[in-house]
């Protein structure tokens, strides 16, 4: 349903709305960098990875910019195995296993 949020364990007791990314990249690029830098000047940059290396950047309908310490691919499984599960809610211990 379009109105459904998907929220999805990103880490250290992090959740991003999945329904509300645009992309989800490395931050290794040129394009990248010059895509987070620009949104650190705009003051649009949520940072949730806990002092840890950026692994991924999740870029938001809103123009976010989400910095998380996990890898896209790991994100993306996360999403899939949330949407496997159909609607039903997952519990503190499904989330941190994933």
């Amino acid at each position: 349903m379009p109105g459904d949020i998907s929220l999805v364990h990103v880490g250290f007791g992090n959740v991003l709305a999945m329904n509300r990314v645009i992309a989800i990249i490395s931050p290794g690029s040129a394009p990248t960098k010059r895509l987070l830098q620009e949104a650190k000047n705009n003051g649009m940059v949520v940072d949730i990875t806990n002092g840890r290396r950026t692994k991924a950047v999740a870029v938001m309908d809103s123009g976010h910019v989400v910095l998380a310490a996990i890898t896209p691919e790991t994100i993306a499984g996360r999403l899939m195995a949330f949407r496997q599960n159909g609607s039903r809610e997952m519990d503190q211990d499904e989330l941190h296993a994933l």
